[in-house]
This record gives structure tokens, sequence and C-alpha cells, in this order.
């Protein structure tokens, strides 16, 4: 069966539109020789002359202009066919609510590889406490938040990961002496609740020694033997390290959620979703 060439039918559809043999040549980046021969092959399979030679002018011929016609509604289809299976690249802005600690640990990493692979993806982030990312005067200012949330609370969003909260320290400063020190974030902080909660069902003393709302200055402070602190397993930095001991009872489960609220732009929110489920999920 005999079957034209699409790439030919380009060529001579660009004769026409453009004038000439010379400015499709120029047009398409090729040769006039190149696309005098398309031409030519063009006019061998349908035996027809496509083009009349009116002194230095190449211009259709009756068989030629029935044969345009044509070869437009050809190459419409084969072009809508790519344009309808080739996803549109993402662009726009997206509004990202993030707890401090996974903005510090999982975010740097996971940012970098989604802006290379979605450059005209504008990211506008804020950190803060899941209750205050949550919380109905602030969650309608993100499109995508992603939030710890007690196992025995109803939500609204999804579980990405059941996650242990665990104890973290400096290996180079063990716990000693009678009194457990604690590192902790401010009121509100769900690690908090969560380590006062178990610590007052224990015997142990305990105190605080220092409180800091930001990741950093909790780790410098740890770095320094100021005490321990609490995080999930996950959002665990590579500078600290986990601690087991008698003295520090089990913290229990958190859920790690993403609620996804983006109307404007939901095909960059569910992405962004996917690398986080994707991370935290191989983390």
């Amino acid at each position: 069966m005999k079957q034209l060439s699409l790439d030919n039918l380009r060529t001579f559809v660009s004769v026409i539109e453009l004038g000439g043999y010379a400015k499709a040549g120029d047009f398409l980046g090729r040769s006039q020789p190149a696309i005098s021969l398309q031409i030519k092959k063009l006019e061998s399979q349908l035996d027809r002359k496509l083009f009349i030679k009116l002194g230095q002018r190449h211009v259709p011929s009756a068989d030629g202009n029935w044969l345009y016609a044509k070869a437009k509604e050809l190459l419409e289809l084969n072009d809508s066919i790519f344009r309808s299976l080739t996803p549109a690249p993402l662009s726009g802005r997206l509004r990202l609510g993030i707890p401090n600690e996974f903005a510090s640990t999982l975010l740097p990493g996971l940012i970098g590889e989604f802006s290379k692979r979605y450059p005209d993806v504008s990211l506008e982030v804020t950190s803060s406490l899941s209750r205050d990312l949550l919380h109905p005067s602030q969650r309608d200012h993100f499109d995508l938040i992603l939030a710890l949330v007690n196992p025995d609370e109803d939500t609204e969003g999804e579980v990405v990961l059941e996650d242990d909260v665990v104890w973290v320290g400096d290996s180079a400063h063990p716990l000693v002496g009678s009194t457990i020190p604690l590192v902790l974030a401010p009121d509100g902080c769900m690690y908090r609740s969560r380590v006062i909660e178990q610590l007052k069902q224990q015997t142990f003393a305990w105190k605080i020694t220092y409180t800091n709302a930001d990741l950093g200055g909790i780790t410098a402070a740890i770095q320094q033997g100021l005490g321990v602190t609490a995080l999930a397993k996950s959002s665990l930095p590579a500078n600290l390290t986990l601690l087991k001991h008698p003295h520090l009872p089990k913290l229990g489960k958190v859920n790690i959620c993403l609620f996804n609220q983006d109307t404007q732009h939901p095909v960059i929110s569910k992405t962004l979703a996917e690398f986080f489920t994707t991370r935290l999920k191989n983390n």
C-alpha cells in the first residue's frame, strides 16, 4: 500500500505558503536542492505535476492547489495527535506550607529535583508549626500543606506516612545525670506536647533547657550539649543521631499528611504532592 511522507507534505505546504523553494529551505533548515528533491519525490509518487514555473517563481498547479488543502488536513491531524498526547509544561506559582523540620531536611533535595524538572513553576514556601499551617485563618494562604497530625485525630488530609516519633541527640553528648535536658520548639509544637505528656507519666526528672522554633537553632543547641529533642524519624537531620536510652519513654506515632487545596493549578500541586509521597515512603 502506498503511503505519503508527511515530511514531504510539510515541505510542499511550506513552499506554497512561503512563496518558493529558497524561503521554504530557510524555514525548514534545508538546502534548496533538498527541497526540490522532496517535491520531485512527491510528484513522482502521485504522478502529478504540483508546481509550474512562472519566471523565477514556482506556483502550484491545479493539482497542487487540490493537494494543498488535503495536505493541510493531514498535517493538522498529525500535529493535533501529538499536542493531545504531549503534556504541556507545568507553569505557575505554588504556595507550599511545610513544618520547619521537613523544610530543613526533606525540602532542599526534593525542591532541587522538582525545579530542574519544572523550571517554570515558582514555589513560595512558608515554614511553620503544623498547627499554625492548618489553622482556619492561615490555611487558605496555601495551595499545598505538609503537616503532622496525631493518629487519633480525624483529618481531611491524605496520610502519606505513619511515622515514628523518635528521640534525637548528638552522639558526642550522651545523656548523663539524673535529669533529662530537653531542647524543644515553643508551645503548640506537636513534638513538645508529646514529649511532655510522656515524660509526665515517668518517674525520671526532666527540664527544658532551650526553646527555639527553628530546627537549625535546635540542632545547634543539641550539638553544644544542651539536651535532646524529638522528631519524626523521616525528618532526622544527618548531623544528629537517633537515641535509645532507658530513661527515654517511647513517643508513639505521627501521621505525615498532605492537604492539597489548590484549585488554580491542580496539576502542579498534584505533581509536587507525588514528589513528597515518593520521597517520604522511600526515605
